[in-house]
């Protein structure tokens, strides 16, 4: 199954813990076995490959024994700014997000309440 935006969270959960299914059975690695490596319970191991819940850290610790970090790199990319927000930055790094710009009303068009 292809991830994408029109599937729910539990079955993206879901097709997540079969893919580390079949990852671990390619390896011939055991649930005991794998979960040994990477430093997580069985029963968490249980859990992830049966779509349930997991920290985040457990995880990571189970891409890294099973050599699929260098993927998490996908997930979330390093954001790179635009050109112009390089040469507005100067080399320095942004600290903080400008929010959403509210346009003003057209002259003449403001009365008193407005202001909410």
């Amino acid at each position: 199954m292809k991830i994408s935006k029109q599937i729910g969270d539990k079955a993206i959960i879901g097709e997540l813990g079969e893919r580390l299914t079949r990852t671990r059975l390619e390896r011939n690695l055991t649930q005991a076995e794998l979960a040994e490596q990477s430093g997580v319970s069985k029963r968490t191991l249980e859990r992830i490959e049966a779509g349930g819940a997991a920290q985040l850290d457990s995880l990571i610790r189970l891409c890294r024994a099973l050599d699929l970090l260098e993927r998490l790199d996908a997930l979330i990319p390093e954001p790179t700014p635009s050109p112009i927000a390089q040469l507005k930055l100067r080399g320095k790094e942004r600290q903080r997000a400008s929010g959403l710009k509210v346009s003003a009303p057209a002259p003449g068009k403001w009365r008193w309440g407005d202001e909410k």
